[in-house]
């Protein structure tokens, strides 16, 4: 017998953040464009607001996000889309300035792109080291991968350090194509060419930033429908994939489609499917927001430190993004997920970071904000993506369709979200 529900609709969304927002706005325009009625649609968001980790906090004239959150579009219409749906907003795009800092130096990204800009010997270790690399046979994890492709000097000086600071992980435990496309991959051909003539284009090589911040994403994304479609302060407990009802915080809901951006071991949980937990673990990141009385540094958005000494892995500079006139900085730091931080302690150690690099001189700090995030960045393993594989098969078969970065458990940019789940919207409407 059939579990009664409190409510029934077409497309039951979890979360209200750039997936879920951009599935419930391509299925209706699915539905509009095939002339048809528009499907019942309810998203349900356990915060008190939409966004995700796509949030912005303003705060004594500063304006940050979660973390830096810029967008990085290959598609033009969707962003034509989106910033149609900006009116007044200045919207800005932005030719990327990204540095390395590396022993008291400035190295263009990216490291095995600009090794020609170490000093001497640090540079012919690392052309050594490459030119005379062990790259027989298919790399079987992220670290060997980088030995075999760029060798000792410099996966040893940067790429490892860096990557192990960020992930808080042991990189023989990720897969070798952990980062994807991300991942900016170079041959010796490359890197050889690049000491005379400089190419250190990369997939975020421009972004996209509006001046109230990432959340005008979001706002972009809610223009188009109905105060009605959204819960708020409603969450997710439990699914029952052979009746397709949902149990909330609130009630239980029938649904003929579920469309989740919970990460997907949580959700596995809620379902009650058999599972390995084990292959499932990702990092957490605290990111400092911090606002000072001056201008610092000019012509830079980001910085990456792969210094063991310092507690970060990278800051960015919003200032340099709006052509503000005070130092507005994000300051991030990787840890193990759950691990517990004293934020004032981590505080002052990101201040005497900045100041030892020199980003931090005679400025008052006048404003910060922090934040965790956990998860963060997956960890993008064989078994992780076996068993991801293995589930959405079953899931799919039952209505549930897991998406975004953490439901894919996966690494992609904002705007493959919305690629996505247009994508399923497209598909799912047509059956």
């Amino acid at each position: 017998m059939s579990k009664s529900v409190d409510i029934r609709v077409d497309y039951l969304v979890v979360g209200a953040g750039v997936s879920g927002l951009s599935f419930a706005n391509a299925i209706r325009q699915e539905a509009e464009d095939a002339g048809k009625a528009k499907p019942s649609v309810l998203i349900l968001e356990a915060d008190t607001e939409p966004g995700g980790y796509c949030k912005t906090i303003k705060q004594e004239g500063f304006v940050w996000d979660y973390s830096g959150h810029f967008f990085h579009f290959r598609n033009p219409e969707i962003e034509a889309w989106l910033r149609k749906r900006m009116p007044g907003q200045d919207v800005r795009t932005v030719e990327k300035h990204t540095s390395i800092r590396y022993g008291g130096l400035d190295i263009d990204f990216p490291f095995q792109k600009n090794i020609h800009q170490l000093e001497k010997s640090e540079f012919i270790d690392c052309l050594h080291s490459l030119y005379f690399r062990d790259d027989a046979g298919d790399a079987t994890s992220f670290k060997q991968m980088l030995y075999q492709r760029f060798g000792r000097g410099i996966a040893e000086r940067f790429l490892i350090p860096y990557n192990e600071k960020l992930y808080a992980c042991d990189l023989d435990s990720l897969d070798s194509d952990a980062m994807g496309r991300f991942f900016p991959h170079a041959d010796v051909k490359d890197i050889i060419g690049n000491m005379k003539q400089a190419d250190n284009a990369s997939y975020n090589a421009t972004f996209t930033y509006p001046q109230g911040g990432a959340i005008e994403f979001i706002r972009a994304l809610l223009r188009d429908l109905p105060e009605s479609v959204i819960e708020y302060s409603e969450k997710l407990v439990s699914v029952d994939l052979e009746e397709r009802v949902a149990t909330t915080s609130n009630r239980r809901i029938g649904y003929q489609h579920l469309v989740s951006s919970a990460p997907f071991d949580k959700l596995c949980g809620m379902v009650q499917v058999p599972h390995d937990a084990s292959v499932f673990s990702a990092n957490k990141v605290l990111v400092f927001n911090l606002g000072f009385d001056r201008k610092g540094a000019k012509d830079v958005h980001w910085v990456y430190f792969p210094a063991r000494s310092l507690p970060f892995y990278r800051i960015g500079f919003y200032d340099n993004i709006m052509d503000t006139d005070r130092m507005s900085l994000y300051v991030e730091i990787g840890a193990k997920s759950g691990q517990e931080f004293d934020v004032e302690a981590e505080l002052a150690g990101v201040l005497a970071g900045l100041r030892r690099e020199g980003y931090v001189t005679d400025h008052e700090l006048v404003s910060w904000h922090s934040v965790a995030m956990d998860p963060a960045y997956v960890h993008i393993t064989k078994a992780s993506m076996e068993e991801h594989a293995r589930l959405m098969k079953h899931f799919d078969a039952h209505g549930l369709h897991p998406v975004g970065r953490y439901g894919g458990w996966t690494y992609c940019s904002i705007e493959d979200n919305i690629v996505e789940t247009r994508a399923l919207a497209s598909r799912l409407a047509g059956t």
